[in-house]
C-alpha cells in the first residue's frame, strides 16, 4: 500500500478540477493546497533518507504501476486545461475567480505536466517519450525535451547552463534568463545535431520546427473552440506552469558550480552538484523529484528508486516551501547563501 503514497499527488488536479466546478474561493484551491497547506505541514513532518536495498530496487523498477500512476496525469492535464477554457470564456466570473483559476490550473499545467514529462522524456522507450512532448505542448514548452536532456544534464552547476542558477541571482532575473537562453540553446543542439549529419536545420527533422507547429496547432485548436480569449488564457496558463518549472530549476541547482580542471573543462558531474530535499510530501507530489542529486547521477533512474545520497547538499525545506522561499529575494539569500559557501 506504500507504493500507492503517490496517489497523492492527483490531489493537485483534483482541487484544480473542483475550483473549476465549485468557483468563489475554490478557484484558489490548488494555489492554496501548494504554497500554504503544504509549506505548513512540511515544517511538521520528518524527512527520510531510507534507500531501497538492491533488490528491492529492481523489483520495484518493473512494477507497472508506477508506470500507470504517471501515464494518468495526461488525460487528467488536458481534462483540468480543457475545462478551464470552457469556464473562464463561458461564464462572466469577477477578476479574483478568474486568477485563482488560472493560477491553479497553470500549478497543474507545470507539476503534473512538465514534471512528469521531465520523468518519462527519460526513459528510453519511444512511445514514453512521445507522451513527454505531448504533455508539454499545453506549456508551450517543447524544447524542454531537447535543452533538459542534451543541454542541461550536460551543462549543470556551470555558467553554460541556463538553468543553474548563479549565486546572489535573484529568482525574477533567472526567470528571464533561464527562458530566453533555454529556448536559443534548444535551437543550438538541434543545429548541431543536424550538421553532423550533413543536414540543414531548415527541415522536418528539426524537431524544433515540429514544436512550432505542435504549439501552433495547439492555440489555433483553442481559439477555435473557445475563441481568442480562451488562447490569451491558454498562454497565461502555460506562463505559469513555466514560471512553477523554473523556479524548482532555480532552488534545485542554486549556487553550485562544478570546478574548471586545469583541461579547461568542468570536473564530472557528481551528487555533489544538485540540492536534496528528502521532505516526504514535496517527494510524493512532485514523484521524487526533489531527490535531485540521484537523478543528476544517473538520470535513467526511475523516480520510485531514487536515492538520498550523503555527499549531497540538504536544502532546509522542501520544495513548496523553498520557492516560496525564493519569491521573497532577501530572505532566500540570507538562508541558503552561507549553505552554498559552507
Amino acid at each position: 500500500m506504500r507504493d500507492l503514497k503517490y496517489i497523492s499527488a492527483y490531489l493537485l488536479p483534483i482541487s484544480a478540477l473542483l475550483g473549476i466546478a465549485w468557483l468563489g474561493t475554490w478557484t484558489w484551491a490548488t494555489v492554496i493546497l501548494t504554497f500554504v497547506i503544504l509549506p505548513i505541514v512540511e515544517l511538521f513532518t520528518p524527512e527520510s533518507t531510507q534507500n531501497f536495498s538492491v533488490e528491492q530496487e529492481e523489483k520495484r523498477s518493473k512494477r507497472f504501476i508506477f508506470n500507470c500512476l504517471l501515464y494518468l496525469n495526461a488525460p487528467l492535464l488536458f481534462g483540468v486545461v480543457g475545462c478551464y477554457l470552457w469556464t473562464i470564456t463561458r461564464l462572466d466570473l469577477p477578476f479574483w475567480q478568474m486568477a485563482g483559476l488560472t493560477l491553479s490550473s497553470g500549478i497543474v499545467a507545470g507539476a503534473n505536466g512538465i514534471n512528469v514529462a521531465h520523468e518519462l522524456g527519460h526513459r528510453v522507450r519511444k512511445s514514453e517519450q512521445w507522451l513527454a512532448q505531448l504533455m508539454l505542448i499545453p506549456t508551450l514548452y517543447q524544447h524542454f525535451f531537447i535543452e533538459h536532456n542534451r543541454g542541461h544534464h550536460k551543462n549543470i552547476a556551470t555558467d553554460a547552463d541556463p538553468a543553474s542558477a548563479r549565486l546572489g541571482e535573484h529568482l525574477f532575473g533567472f526567470w528571464r534568463r533561464s527562458i530566453a537562453d533555454g529556448w536559443v540553446s534548444a535551437w543550438a543542439l538541434e543545429r548541431e545535431r543536424l550538421a553532423k549529419k550533413g543536414q540543414s536545420s531548415f527541415r522536418w527533422e528539426n524537431a524544433m520546427w515540429r514544436y512550432v507547429v505542435f504549439q501552433g496547432a495547439w492555440l489555433v485548436l483553442v481559439g477555435f473552440v473557445f475563441g481568442l480569449n480562451g488562447v490569451l488564457a491558454a498562454i497565461l496558463v502555460a506562463l505559469v506552469g513555466v514560471l512553477l518549472l523554473e523556479s524548482i530549476n532555480y532552488i534545485e541547482h542554486y549556487g553550485l558550480r562544478r570546478t574548471v580542471l586545469p583541461s579547461g573543462l568542468p570536473e564530472p558531474v557528481s551528487p555533489r552538484h544538485s540540492w536534496n530535499s528528502n521532505h516526504e510530501l514535496g517527494r510524493i507530489f512532485l514523484y521524487e523529484l526533489t531527490r535531485h542529486s540521484d537523478h543528476h547521477y544517473k538520470s535513467t533512474r526511475k523516480y520510485q528508486v531514487l536515492r538520498h545520497l550523503e555527499e549531497s547538499p540538504q536544502m532546509p525545506f522542501g520544495y513548496p516551501t523553498s520557492i516560496v522561499l525564493a519569491l521573497v529575494p532577501p530572505l532566500w539569500f540570507k538562508v541558503m547563501n552561507k549553505r552554498v559557501s559552507g
